[in-house]
């Protein structure tokens, strides 16, 4: 049952967008920082002017001075940190009461022009990269961002998950028998799987689709239409051949999970990361201790539909308990997690919560008992570790040119993270001061 994806998706998108194409080169910039975020050492520096060019970072020079040949943005009151990185998003859509029949009634050009609203809105908060964990529109924004068509976030995304049949990725999930058998069952190109020579079809078509990295739903899951929200949904030998294929193709692997069970086989079988951990125990910590396993909690995502779930009519009779049941407990997983040392990145799930609203997870994760520091390298160069690149995630000499400003101290008050004004990607200033210029 191959799902459509219409192959001029990227032409409608340049036709309608063109107005914001980038230009080949961008302008000097002399960055005036109030403070300045080190994010390597989880410290706030005082004064700094950071010099941009051609998409780099050029100089970090102490205070706050003019620079010949360069454009001064006065970023007074203001502290400078590197781009964040949401470590999992769902770009092509948002919840809401509609989102189960939507998929019967939109067809995949309607998702893509959502999705790009959506982009900015991630952008505009200050995330200059995402792991898109789950779409495949978001292969053709992934490009049209990069060629300077639309503005967005850089994006590492997975294309369609891989499920198992019946599985939180099941595409068919809520169909009756008579549409399911006149569409037919989905199989490994459709990203559902039932052997591990399934597993390898589908890690290939992903890579023949061009996704960067591979999401599997190792557990049940709280939206999908199905009663179970932690079972385990791949056998040991299923997930460890999708991480060895993923390897041959240089793809790292993310596993949705909420169940004891179905983390533990992921994690034997060698995923970069765990998303969510709702049923998270010590014993599954003490496993990704030992495997350097991430772990990604997704608080935002919990507590929205816990309290959606209160709400008559937001979600089917199927999905409420679950929603009711696992979401309130992710942010209490994420603070066990925290005091036993695993390793945790920044990651909200922003599509099952609003988008734009992704730096709340930092508040949420220093109620969990990060510090403001520990929470905000989470997102920048804890996060370029989970994606496996060095130029990016701290403001130094030769790295990308992502940073972004805010009024105040969140190292202080980590609320202040809520107001960012000024948002640089690639050395390109897409809000506050000199916006307009990309």
């Amino acid at each position: 049952m191959p799902l459509a994806r219409p192959a001029l998706l990227a032409l409608a998108l340049s036709a309608a967008f063109a107005a914001d194409a980038a230009p080949a080169t961008t302008p000097a910039y002399a960055l005036q920082c109030e403070r300045l975020f080190d994010a390597r050492a989880g410290r706030m520096l005082d004064a700094r002017t950071v010099v941009v060019r051609d998409g780099r970072i050029a100089q970090v020079l102490p205070g706050r001075v003019d620079v010949p040949g360069a454009q001064s943005i006065d970023l007074a009151g203001r502290t400078c940190s590197p781009g964040w990185t949401d470590l999992h998003v769902h770009l092509d859509g948002e919840s809401s009461p509609q989102s189960y029949s939507e998929g019967f009634r939109l067809d995949d050009v309607d998702f893509a022009f959502r999705s790009v609203g959506f982009a900015k809105k991630t952008l505009d908060a200050g995330f200059t990269s995402v792991r898109d964990l789950g779409g495949t529109v978001q292969l053709h924004l992934r490009d049209a961002i990069n060629q300077g068509l639309v503005p967005g976030p850089r994006i590492w995304a997975a294309g369609k998950s891989i499920a198992t049949t019946g599985g939180h990725a099941d595409p068919t999930n809520g169909y009756s028998d008579a549409l399911e058998h006149l569409v037919g069952p989905p199989g490994p190109t459709d990203g559902v799987i039932n052997s591990p020579t399934d597993a390898r079809q589908a890690v290939r078509q992903r890579y023949k689709d061009g996704s960067d990295l591979i999401k599997i739903t190792a557990t049940g899951g709280v939206l999908s239409y199905a009663k179970s929200g932690d079972a385990p949904q791949f056998t040991v030998e299923e997930a460890r051949a999708i991480v060895e294929t993923a390897k041959d193709y240089g793809y790292q692997v993310a596993a949705h999970a909420h169940g004891t069970e179905g983390m533990k086989r992921a994690v034997e079988a060698g995923v970069t990361s765990i998303e969510h951990g709702t049923y998270m125990t010590d014993d599954v910590m003490s496993l990704m201790k030992k495997k350097g396993t991430w772990y990604v909690p997704t608080i935002s995502a919990g507590k929205f539909v816990a309290e959606k779930a209160k709400v008559d009519g937001y979600f089917p009779d199927v999905v409420r308990p679950k929603a009711a049941r696992i979401g309130g407990l992710i942010q209490q997983t994420a603070a066990q997690a925290h005091k036993n040392g695993v390793k945790i990145g920044f990651g909200t799930d922003a599509g099952v919560g609003p988008h734009g609203e992704n730096a709340r997870e930092f508040i949420y994760m220093v109620e969990a008992g990060m510090t403001p520091a520990q929470a905000l390298q989470s997102a920048t160069v804890s996060a370029a570790e989970v994606l496996g690149v060095d130029d990016q995630g701290v403001i130094e000499v030769g790295k990308r040119a992502d940073i972004i400003a805010m009024p105040g101290n969140p190292v202080d008050d980590i609320n202040t993270v809520m107001n960012v004004d000024f948002v640089m990607k690639d050395g390109a200033v897409h809000r506050g001061p000199g916006a307009g210029m990309r």
